[in-house]
């Protein structure tokens, strides 16, 4: 199938997603506004919370162009950096929230590999709104499964490589994220690898995306619920200062 993405495809993502945020915003800005020419209010105050609102409106969708549209993301040239000896890779899992852009390119990248792709999105736990408007219109790889975020009906030590790109912070729960890790420790072998690719609670991504930093964690919580779940190593290397890849051995 077709891995071409459309020119600023990540950010039009971003925007439509979270829709919801830039709609109250907007709202928001309205109503400043309204209330600066009623009431006359200072003007440098006006202008100083007016840019504010700017700032945070427009500098998420900035750099969710350059995350996702400009510094090679999903060109996959990253692999590079994670040592992987793509003639030991025989399976591979990818697991998804439910918004799936990256299985086919990771079987371009790994033709002779045996591809499955989980989905661990439960309605009732995973409740963000941008989430749910990303599976409306998520391409589905075929035969992916849906599964519970602590059981994949795989065996033990049979898998070589794991991905998990951009879906482990929608598991909000610390306890459900570290039984989820704990399944993918089970899956992988010896010397297999997990492969993570997340936003983190950290000063860039404040600058980024301000208050909505918090829908990331920091790297301390993922390198204790790496730990928690029994896995030996847990490297970090930076695709850029907004986005981190985490490559972590059983």
């Amino acid at each position: 199938m077709e891995t071409t993405r459309r020119p600023f495809q990540g950010v039009l993502n971003i925007l439509s997603f979270n829709r919801h945020f830039y709609i109250i915003g907007i709202g928001i800005l309205a109503l400043i506004t309204v209330s600066h020419q009623l009431f006359g209010w200072s003007d440098l105050l006006y202008w100083v919370i007016i840019a504010a609102f700017l700032y945070g409106l427009i500098m998420p969708l900035i750099v969710s162009a350059y995350v996702y549209d400009f510094s090679g993301y999903y060109d996959f040239q990253w692999l590079k950096d994670c040592s992987i000896d793509e003639s030991k890779v025989k399976k591979i899992l990818n697991i998804n929230a439910g918004f799936d852009e990256t299985s086919y390119i990771i079987k371009d990248n790994f033709p002779q590999s045996d591809l499955k792709v989980f989905d661990f999105y439960d309605a009732k736990r995973h409740t963000e709104p941008a989430i749910v408007r990303a599976r409306k219109v998520s391409i589905v790889y075929p035969d992916t499964q849906q599964m519970q975020s602590n059981s994949m009906p795989l065996p033990d030590q049979s898998v070589d490589l794991i991905f998990l790109l951009s879906a482990v912070h929608e598991i909000r729960s610390n306890e459900e994220k570290i039984q989820f890790l704990k399944e993918c420790h089970r899956l992988c072998k010896p010397e297999g690898k997990i492969i993570m690719v997340e936003h983190l609670r950290d000063f860039p991504n404040f600058l980024a995306f301000s208050v909505g930093f918090t829908h990331f964690f920091s790297k301390a919580v993922w390198k204790n619920a790496f730990s928690h779940a029994g896995f030996a190593s847990f490297k970090e290397v930076k695709l850029t200062p907004f986005m981190s890849i985490f490559i972590c051995n059983p």
